[in-house]
């Protein structure tokens, strides 16, 4: 029986831009995709979540641009399943988190190290993308407030009441208009 290789493709990576958000447009270029399949994506891995601007508008960081084409090279070049393109990066993030984890008892063992100062630890990185996220959030809310205040105050006339007085009979069904 005649054993087939799989084709791998040869990926290369487009050059980033360096700047600090794209949008989903921008990211389906550079990533060569269609914007509906990084939708998707963002369904399938949940390292995949772009913050949001204050019209919805999807706001890539470098870092989610970095991920979708590591998810693209798996997907196509690679020849991976979604499921075992999402495997194959939790594979990679929990053995960065465990070298990271070695440099530092590694560093921390050294009887001469700094280890006194205070250095990021390498789960801050999700909490600098949290609070990215929430000032983000904020910046949008503030957009939307200003927005608010710097349009003109329509001042709406005062309704009158549909209960209003009702006149005392007259003997006539024609009232005179004087």
């Amino acid at each position: 029986m005649a054993t087939q290789l799989a084709h791998k493709r040869a990926y290369h990576p487009p050059p980033i831009p360096d700047r600090l958000y794209f949008k989903i447009g921008d990211v389906a270029r550079l990533c060569e995709l269609e914007t509906y399949v990084l939708r998707f994506w963002e369904t399938q891995f949940p390292q995949l979540k772009p913050n949001k601007s204050g019209t919805g508008q999807r706001l890539y960081r470098r870092r989610e641009v970095e991920l979708a084409l590591e998810i693209k090279r798996l997907v196509h070049a690679e020849g991976y399943t979604l499921a075992g393109a999402r495997h194959a990066l939790d594979l990679q993030a929990r053995s960065q988190r465990r070298h990271a984890s070695q440099l530092a008892t590694k560093r921390d063992s050294h009887p001469d190290s700094q280890s006194r100062l205070p250095l990021i630890a390498p789960e801050s990185g999700q909490r600098l993308d949290a609070v990215a996220a929430a000032i983000g959030r904020a910046r949008a809310e503030l957009r939307e407030i200003a927005g608010l205040l710097a349009s003109p105050v329509s001042s709406m006339e005062r309704r009158r009441s549909r209960m209003g007085a009702i006149p005392p009979p007259s003997g006539s069904l024609f009232p005179s208009q004087a």
